[in-house]
């Protein structure tokens, strides 16, 4: 059975995991950049794992900076991919944030902790 997509919230910039937002790819990548990106930040993951398995701290390290920079060319760190001025509010509570009436709206006796 496939898992749900996550929550979105309604401008698309944060998914909302366990209430907690999370930033989103930018939608403005092309399909075959974000492709590659994803892919990259895949192997990066499976590295980390591996480094990880095999005790090579420096090699985990190594894997642990292209996780990061694959997700700043996904536009998931680093710098905003919007363009109005608005916060990042990556990683905060969604019932602490400008979401809070929509969360609330949608997971009314979540407690902020739904998907």
């Amino acid at each position: 059975m496939a898992k749900p997509a996550p929550l979105s919230t309604p401008d698309g910039r944060y998914i909302v995991v366990r209430g907690r937002l999370w930033r989103t790819a930018n939608p403005d990548l092309s399909e075959a950049a974000r492709s590659e990106f994803v892919a990259a930040l895949m192997d990066a993951r499976r590295d980390v794992a591996r480094t990880r398995k095999a005790g090579d701290a420096e090699g985990e390290r190594a894997a642990h900076a292209a996780v990061d920079a694959a997700k700043r060319q996904l536009g998931e760190r680093g710098p905003v991919w919007w363009h109005d001025g608005a916060p990042d509010l990556n990683r905060h509570l969604a019932r602490t944030t400008p979401y809070a009436d929509w969360f609330a709206s949608i997971a009314p006796d979540a407690g902020g902790a739904v998907r």
